[in-house]
């Protein structure tokens, strides 16, 4: 099948975060994709017009393998690949099981294709599925990809308009019209895109971890850092925050604090 390549404009090329500082890094959530599968696109429905032609005019001239006809259906992940996803050794990756409203599990970067920094990632369904290329112009977006990464401290503010809400029973960030969350649990971060808020948050009712035990009806472990969550917080979630397991929003609150001492020259030792 044939995927096109592109980005949402002033994110990422991948439709994550902005890369508005270093400590943004883990934002950059696309991952590498495996070298014999084409890439995945991550929001096609926003990609450059050259880049529709190049794909169109590579299967008219080419007959390639990956087909581009609308009507095929998605690939299935091997079995190596899936495999290789389920040992992947370094720390819980989640997915949202064999198949997502229909679209099965297509491919997962695994071990080899793992860059700390981005993540990895699973991918469900394919170009084709839902709105393809040739459906009258319409979208080419990949039904859902999840992408779980060791959470580094960042700011949310440059996501743009956001909320934030408890999903599974720990923080979450819905930014990108609602077609993105970012999960926070344990040591981790969680990022679902998907074409639609209903998407997203459908995912993110089905998460398990796909190298581990573990069950989508149960909630999230709480996170052992604390969220830069940007903007109001409901009741309920602003609770979850202070009694965060080491109450690390305390600690970090403090930390500001004092920072902000030592910048106007407030703070005296002893």
């Amino acid at each position: 099948m044939c995927y096109l390549t592109g980005s949402r404009p002033l994110l990422l090329q991948t439709g994550g975060r902005p890369e508005s500082s270093v400590d943004n890094r883990h934002a950059q959530i696309m991952t590498p994709t495996p070298p014999t599968r084409a890439p995945r696109a991550r929001a096609p429905a926003r990609t450059p017009i050259a880049g529709l032609i190049a794909c169109l005019g590579a299967c008219l001239l080419a007959t390639l393998a990956c087909g581009c006809g609308a009507t095929g259906p998605p690939e299935l992940i091997r079995a190596s690949e899936l495999a290789e996803a389920q040992t992947f050794p370094y720390y819980r990756i989640y997915w949202a099981g064999p198949r997502f409203r229909g679209a099965p599990l297509d491919a997962a970067d695994g071990r080899k294709n793992y860059n700390s920094e981005i993540g990895d990632s699973v991918y469900y369904g394919s170009c084709v599925t839902g709105h393809g290329v040739f459906a009258g112009g319409s979208t080419c977006t990949l039904p859902l990809q999840v992408t779980t990464v060791i959470y580094r401290r960042h700011s949310n503010q440059p996501l743009g308009p956001q909320r934030n809400l408890l999903i599974r029973g720990v923080p979450a960030t819905v930014y990108d019209e609602g077609r993105s969350l970012e999960l926070y649990t344990g040591q981790l971060a969680i990022d679902i895109f998907s074409d639609s808020f209903s998407g997203a948050l459908a995912a993110a009712e089905q998460l398990r971890p796909l190298n581990a035990a573990g069950s989508p009806t149960v909630r999230l472990p709480p996170p052992v850092y604390c969220p830069s969550l940007y903007g109001p917080q409901q009741p309920e979630l602003e609770h979850v925050m202070r009694d965060l397991p080491g109450h690390p929003c305390q600690s970090a609150a403090a930390e500001l604090a004092f920072a902000k001492a030592l910048r106007a020259g407030r703070y005296s030792p002893g």
